[in-house]
């Protein structure tokens, strides 16, 4: 069945990181240390053996320390000049546990073992709150029952009256320097253009999927990180109109008030 309605991850990766130019720079402009990912996921067993999948890996720096530890690495970005850069490193330093993929959460297709691990960086939040239901549950449907995702991104997690005070500080605090950190016009760009949504609708998008939150960044903040675990089950979204909750919030939408 063709699904002509299914997007182009490419037009929601933001230009800039499909410019060569941009991403030479963009280690050192998104400051990312996966030490903290790193030595959680050790933690939980990832080592030799273990299959890792990182979706959005950008230039592959979380990719590239998960395969030091010995683990199988799937490096998946869907911009051509950062897996560029991920194929260009292999290259260099002889890596032969990372595979470098163009694609994106929506259109990766796994090959081989079920992932052990799942990681994931500032990807989801390119997409539409429809669209990252979906991509979630591709991202469960290649883990194994049991095995934990870690998802990192920025998501709003306070109440919204606290919204235009927390970004207008957000922004005042921002980076001076563009080279060396996000600028407010960088962040005020993510704003307008992006999709970041409230840790309290992004939370049950993943538990529908089938995830259970076994850690998470207390709030308040507006880049959490999550430690989820795969549950034994598949949890199936409701069809269209079904549901007795659906049907429930239907029928009282009738009611007269």
């Amino acid at each position: 069945m063709s699904r002509d309605w299914w997007i182009d991850e490419g037009d929601f990766a933001g230009a800039e990181h499909l410019d060569a130019a941009y991403v030479a720079g963009y280690e050192a402009k998104a400051q990312f240390d996966p030490t903290d990912d790193i030595v959680a996921l050790e933690a939980l067993g990832m080592g030799p053996g273990s299959t890792v999948v990182d979706l959005g890996a950008g230039t592959g720096v979380f990719a590239f320390a998960a395969a030091a530890t010995g683990a199988d690495v799937f490096a998946v970005d869907v911009s051509p000049a950062m897996t560029a850069v991920m194929r260009q490193r292999c290259r260099d330093e002889d890596i032969d546990n990372v595979t470098v993929t163009e694609a994106g959460l929506l259109s990766y297709e796994h090959e081989g073992p079920l992932a052990d691990f799942v990681f994931s960086r500032n990807a989801l939040h390119q997409l539409p709150d429809f669209w990252k239901v979906i991509a979630l549950r591709r991202v469960a449907a290649l883990i194994k029952p049991g095995a934990t995702f870690r998802l990192r991104d920025l998501a709003y997690d306070l109440e919204p009256d606290a919204v235009e005070a927390t970004i207008d500080d957000w922004l005042a605090n921002a980076w001076s320097d563009p080279t060396t950190g996000y600028v407010a016009e960088d962040l005020a760009e993510h704003l307008r253009t992006e999709y970041s949504t409230f840790a309290g609708l992004l939370e049950p998008m993943l538990e529908r999927v089938g995830f259970e939150i076994l850690d998470r960044t207390p709030p308040p903040t507006l880049y959490p990180c999550y430690t989820l675990r795969r549950q034994s089950h598949h949890v199936q979204l409701s069809p269209a109109g079904g549901g007795a909750a659906s049907q429930s919030r239907r029928a009282a939408s009738r009611s007269p008030g």
